[in-house]
C-alpha cells in the first residue's frame, strides 16, 4: 500500500497572510492523521514564509505518525533538524525568489554540502531523503551519497500536456528503477492531485507520495480530514 506524506505548509502560509494565529498546522496535521494521512511533512525554509520555529516544536510534541522536516542545506534549519529529530529530513534547493520548489537539488555536482548535511543526519539517527529530478545520474549520485530514499520531482509531470504527459512518466519509471536497483527508498512529490496520481502511484517500487497543495485546497471545501481521506481511497484503489 502506498504511503501518503500529508504536506501542511500551506496551512501555515493562510496563517502568515495575517500573522495571526489561525488556522494552526498543529491541528490540520491532527485531522490530516485522521483522515488517513501516514506522515506529515512541513517545511521549514530559510525566510520562514509559512512554516515557523515554533510550528516544528509543535509538530514534533504533537504529530503521532511519521514527521518528514523538509529542509534545505543551511546551517539553521539543519541545527533545528539536529535538536527535534524528525523521523525524515528532505533535503531541497531553496531559492528566495521561488514561489515554491522549482526543481531538484543537483545532487551529481555536490562540492560537500549535500554530503555532510546527510552525515550530521545520519549521526542523530534521522533518516535522509533527497528531492531530485527524475534523472538516473542524480539518483545514482544520491545513492553514491549515502541517502535513505529519493523523493522524485513531479513537477514537470504534473505540468505536462498531452503526449508529454508519457515522457515524463517515463523518466520517472526509468529514475525510479535506477533507485530500486541502489537500494533507495522511491519516494514522488510536487502538483500531484487527485486527478494526476494515480499512475505516479502505480510506478513499480513507488512507496511513498508527498501532497499537500492539493489536499490543502481540497480541505478549504470539505474539511481536512475528508481531504486526506479522499486522497486516501484513491490511493488504496489504485495500489491495493
Amino acid at each position: 500500500m502506498i504511503e501518503l506524506g500529508v504536506n501542511i505548509d500551506h496551512v501555515a502560509t493562510v496563517r502568515q497572510a495575517r500573522r495571526t494565529y489561525e488556522p494552526d498546522p498543529a491541528i490540520a496535521a491532527a485531522l490530516a492523521e485522521q483522515g488517513g494521512a501516514d506522515g506529515i511533512t512541513f517545511h521549514l525554509r530559510e525566510d520562514r514564509r509559512h512554516i515557523q520555529d515554533r510550528d516544528v516544536d509543535v509538530l514534533m510534541q504533537t504529530v503521532t505518525v511519521k514527521t518528514n522536516l523538509e529542509l534545505a542545506c543551511a546551517d539553521d534549519v539543519l541545527a533545528i533538524a539536529l535538536r527535534v529529530r524528525p523521523d525524515w529530513a528532505l533535503l531541497v534547493p531553496e531559492s528566495r525568489q521561488e514561489v515554491t520548489t522549482e526543481g531538484g537539488l543537483n545532487v551529481a555536482a555536490d562540492d560537500g554540502r549535500i554530503a555532510a548535511a546527510i552525515e550530521r543526519l545520519k549521526d542523530q539517527g534521522i533518516l535522509t531523503s533527497l528531492f531530485v529530478d527524475p534523472d538516473t545520474d542524480q539518483v545514482a549520485a544520491a545513492a553514491k551519497l549515502g541517502a535513505d530514499a529519493v523523493e522524485l520531482h513531479t513537477g514537470p509531470y504534473a505540468l505536462a500536456q498531452r503526449g508529454a504527459i508519457n515522457d515524463e512518466l517515463d523518466r520517472l519509471r526509468a529514475s525510479g528503477q535506477v533507485a530500486i536497483e541502489s537500494g533507495l527508498r522511491l519516494h514522488a512529490g510536487h502538483g500531484l492531485n487527485y486527478t494526476n496520481v494515480r499512475p505516479v502511484a502505480k510506478l513499480p517500487g513507488m512507496i511513498e507520495l508527498n501532497i499537500g497543495h492539493s489536499i490543502v485546497s481540497r480541505a478549504v471545501m470539505v474539511g481536512m480530514k475528508e481531504a486526506v481521506a479522499e486522497m486516501r481511497r484513491i490511493l488504496d484503489a489504485c495500489c491495493p
